[in-house]
């Protein structure tokens, strides 16, 4: 009996063990959780006191440490300039193309900068630059084909193939006929033959948009050939039909411009009138007028007798015009009235393109932009002709 009692016993204790272990397992656990000691934050620290005007980048303090953490910056960034070109301009530095010729129009080499002296509105100036070499050019040559030329188109056109033919194997040339339009025959190139082409298929047409040709050949090729360039100008100087440019408009081009300017003029006009006068005396007298009316229509002269263009008048302009061409441009103006005198004139501008002397310097004083400045170069030798600008507008090429 008291082993059955035993056994009960123990039986009894077993079963409260188990239940109290799965009984731990379920129930959860309260675990007192400690209190947080708190840390001080980073303090953020400027050592700018009152009252001052500069103010240091701030940096993080921590009570780690008792230096300051500076937050490290990227280094600059760095340009190889082994691979990139840097190009400096300075548009106050003004440059100046020199010809100086003897009394016998041959040019005079050997000239060293001590020579020249350089006056900008009255005051000198120091030659801060000087050169002289024999480059190659650029030149385009614009052949005016309008009806008072067409007497003389097949002189312009040899006369143009003879300037061609003076230059040098390395100097290019570019081909441009006007009239009422405008027309580029060839691109600068120095193939001859292409040349020689290009000119030969100058035809004349009508008006004369004289004015027009001369300010796009300035804006849309001067500016963008680089090194010498000029133009040679085949034309009587008369305009008639231009709607955009006039006189003084292309004169101020003519004095921005970096190049020269060579008008060859042609005076039409006794040839012009009498081809005129032949047409009417052929179609009698009403023919006449109403041949003289169509004329003055062609060349924007109105319905009149003799139109814009015929008259002494508007080619002593013409004239005028051409010579002011010339001389804002340091250029010079030729009178084709022999050949002797276009073959000599030719050789004089292919030999000026060819040897220059260069001369550069920067303002005494300088000047608003718009501003014209007068200049004067001279050589401290007797019996020298020297040709160059005679004036630069303040902020344009120069």
């Amino acid at each position: 009996m008291r082993k059955v009692l035993l056994a009960l016993l123990s039986m009894s204790l077993l079963t409260g063990a188990v239940l109290a272990q799965a009984s731990n397992k379920t129930r959860p656990r309260v675990v007192k959780t400690p209190t947080p000691v708190p840390r001080d934050l980073p303090k953020i620290q400027n050592d700018s006191g009152p009252g001052t005007t500069t103010r240091k980048s701030p940096v993080l303090i921590d009570n780690t440490t008792s230096k300051p953490r500076t937050v490290a910056t990227p280094p600059p960034l760095t340009i190889d300039k082994s691979d990139e070109e840097v190009i400096e301009i300075n548009t106050d530095f003004v440059t100046l193309p020199v010809t100086v010729l003897d009394r016998q129009g041959r040019f005079v080499p050997n000239l060293r900068q001590a020579d020249f002296q350089v006056y900008e509105d009255g005051v000198p100036q120091r030659i801060e630059y000087f050169a002289s070499v024999e480059k190659p050019f650029t030149v385009v040559l614009m052949i005016d084909t309008s009806p008072s030329t067409q007497y003389k188109i097949e002189e312009i056109r040899s006369a143009a193939i003879s300037f061609v033919n003076q230059l040098r194997p390395n100097d290019q040339v570019m081909v441009v006929s006007f009239d009422r339009n405008y027309r580029i025959l060839a691109r600068p190139t120095t193939n001859r033959v292409m040349l020689h082409s290009a000119i030969r298929r100058a035809q004349f047409g009508d008006g004369t948009s004289l004015y027009d040709a001369v300010n796009r050949t300035i804006d849309n090729e001067i500016r963008r050939m680089d090194g010498r360039k000029a133009v040679v100008l085949f034309t009587d100087g008369v305009d008639t039909t231009s709607k955009v440019s006039g006189y003084d408009s292309t004169m101020r081009k003519a004095e921005e411009a970096d190049a020269l300017i060579y008008p060859i003029r042609y005076d039409t006009s006794a040839q012009y009138n009498q081809g005129r006068r032949r047409t009417g005396r052929r179609r009698g007298t009403t023919g006449s007028i109403l041949g003289d009316i169509i004329a003055g229509i062609i060349t924007g002269g109105g319905a009149g007798v003799r139109g814009s263009g015929q008259s002494p008048e508007e080619y002593a302009r013409g004239k005028q015009y051409l010579g002011e061409l010339a001389s804002l441009s340091g250029g010079r103006i030729f009178e084709a009235d022999t050949t002797y005198n276009l073959d000599a004139a030719f050789r004089s501008i292919a030999e000026e393109l060819r040897r220059q002397y260069s001369l550069g310097y920067y303002p005494e004083s300088g000047g608003e932009a718009g501003t014209r400045k007068r200049i004067r170069v001279r050589v401290k030798r007797r019996n020298l002709v020297v040709r160059t600008k005679r004036s630069y507008i303040v902020g344009q090429g120069r």
